[in-house]
């Protein structure tokens, strides 16, 4: 009961009625303080305890701040995966800034459209990109010159950006829940890139589920060996940085290089793109010795095929997790123990979270009808900065409609179907890509397939499969034959089969259809 005061009335005594904000800004102090002499971070040779990573952050958000960055300004970081990359993370957060991860890979001018976007007010970049951006500094707005921090190569400018900087904690600012922690830019596969924001609340809530999900605990040693700047690397950097676990970054992505990490290191979780899993299942060093220490692979950012579900689990037996998710904010996770009774299913919500499927008016549609994914949950992003339309048509009364199609089985679990804008319509029919890849992936000499619509003056549109060979031992319309024997309809049947060296991908490890299609339409001239 509450006093007329508003005071909470418990026992004889009596508190006050005050939120303490779910914030982030102290959470590697906190680690620094109570694990520091655990070992925190691995990168190539560098080992860091929690109290030498807290250092390092310190260095760094107090150089931010004697650059005049404070609470709610941006910081833009153009970086490939290195050390001084995830100090800058933390020491961003650390001092209320508002972090903002964008590709290394970026050209200028796409660098330049982003910077403006999210009103960056520091930028830490290579100096190849410095080079590059030279010529269209005019351009950016809001950046100062000695606000340009090149990180790497000869010049010395990070070492001078935090020379003389103390190590003690910065200034920390009062933060509330709902403070900015990051925008992440979409991967762009297709049109203009959106910047998702997320607040500390939710990357707060990235930490406490997903460790929860994936039974990751303070003695946890999580491996990452993709790009950290896209956000499905953010499932299992939060976590593990919350619970205060070991996290060893790869500079990229290289298979031997991973296998032994997680021999050597006795990793316990690891988090991979499906295009990286297939090159693990082609290693001769793939075998269960290796992987013995392993409790969680979780794949996410686009499906795998079932084949390779169920080689990487002969292998490795009881560890395999995957997530279907967005950015934007909602997840469904397949746990390890659900993978043989709920087989090709991308899982369930977590605790908290909510899914339906529905129609195109928005209506909700009956158990096994295929319709548009929509979901809510404690990581629901606040929407895309400065782009009021565009998060009102995507957040709905507290919905997220995700453009994704798929169904849920008697179980509520959910099969994926596609994106609603890669929906083929063949002669008045739906016609769903993942239906036709899962059928080209089982064929023994494809590793991928990436299914896409061409028009069509007979049906409008017609089927397309791009594959990528492991040896060239079979040819297009062998291939073709084998598909179209194989489909369950009719309508499924693939027109033509493009033969790939390799799948087109962005920085997510995602197969860029559209890239595929525009080579595919270009080959017909």
């Amino acid at each position: 009961m509450k006093y007329a005061d508003g005071s909470l009335k418990i026992g004889r005594g009596t508190v006050e009625n005050k939120d303490l904000p779910t914030t982030l800004e102290k959470l590697i102090a906190r680690h620094a303080r109570y694990r520091g002499d655990r070992r925190a971070v691995v990168f190539a040779d560098q080992r860091l305890t929690w109290a030498q990573f807290g250092a390092r952050v310190n260095q760094v958000a107090n150089a931010l701040q004697q650059r005049g960055i404070g609470k709610n300004d941006k910081v833009a970081s153009a970086l490939p995966n290195s050390l001084e990359l995830l100090v800058i993370y933390w020491a961003t957060v650390s001092i209320g800034a508002v972090l903002v991860p964008l590709s290394p890979l970026l050209k200028a001018a796409g660098l330049v459209n982003l910077l403006n976007n999210a009103d960056v007010g520091l930028l830490l970049l290579t100096s190849g990109l410095a080079h590059e951006l030279e010529a269209h500094r005019d351009e950016v707005s809001g950046i100062e010159s000695q606000n340009y921090i090149v990180v790497g190569g000869d010049n010395g400018g990070y070492s001078r950006f935090i020379a003389g900087c103390s190590a003690r904690p910065p200034r920390y600012p009062e933060l509330q829940q709902d403070d900015l922690f990051n925008i992440v830019y979409s991967s762009g596969t297709t049109g203009m890139p959106k910047g998702i924001m997320h607040s500390h609340l939710v990357r707060a809530n990235y930490g406490s589920h997903f460790a929860a999900s994936f039974r990751m605990t303070p003695e946890s040693v999580v491996l990452h060996t993709g790009s950290i700047v896209f956000n499905g690397a953010f499932v299992t950097l939060m976590p593990s940085f919350f619970v205060g676990a070991c996290y060893i970054l790869h500079p990229h992505f290289e298979v031997e290089a991973m296998i032994e990490t997680v021999r050597r290191e006795k990793v316990t979780h690891i988090m991979m793109v499906p295009a990286q899993i297939i090159a693990l299942l082609q290693s001769p060093n793939f075998t269960s010795r290796n992987m013995r220490s392993l409790e969680m692979v979780l794949t996410l950012g686009a499906p795998l095929a079932q084949n390779y579900k169920q080689a990487f689990n002969e292998v490795a037996p009881g560890r395999f997790y995957e997530l279907y998710g967005l950015t934007e904010g909602f997840v469904t996770i397949l746990d390890r123990d659900d993978f043989d009774r709920q087989s090709g299913s991308v899982g369930c919500p977590p605790p908290c979270y909510e899914i339906r499927i529905v129609d195109d008016d928005g209506k909700d549609l009956e158990t096994g009808k295929i319709g548009e994914i929509v979901g809510r949950g404690p990581i629901l992003s606040s929407g895309y900065y400065r782009q009021p339309e565009l998060t009102r048509a995507t957040f709905r009364d507290g919905w997220l409609f995700t453009g994704d199609l798929g169904y849920l089985d008697a179980n509520g679990f959910l099969y994926l179907s596609g994106r609603k804008k890669e929906l083929i319509i063949s002669g008045g029919v739906n016609v769903y890509p993942q239906d036709i890849e899962a059928v080209a992936s089982a064929h023994e000499q494809v590793l991928e397939a990436a299914v896409f619509g061409v028009a069509s003056e007979q049906w409008g549109e017609t089927p397309v499969a791009a594959v990528q060979l492991r040896d060239d031992v079979i040819n297009a319309d062998d291939l073709r034959a084998w598909i179209n024997d194989r489909v369950e309809a009719r309508f499924q049947k693939v027109a033509d089969v493009m033969i790939v060296n390799e799948m087109p991908r962005n920085v997510a490890g995602k197969v860029l259809k559209n890239e595929l299609k525009e080579n595919y339409l270009a080959n017909q001239k």
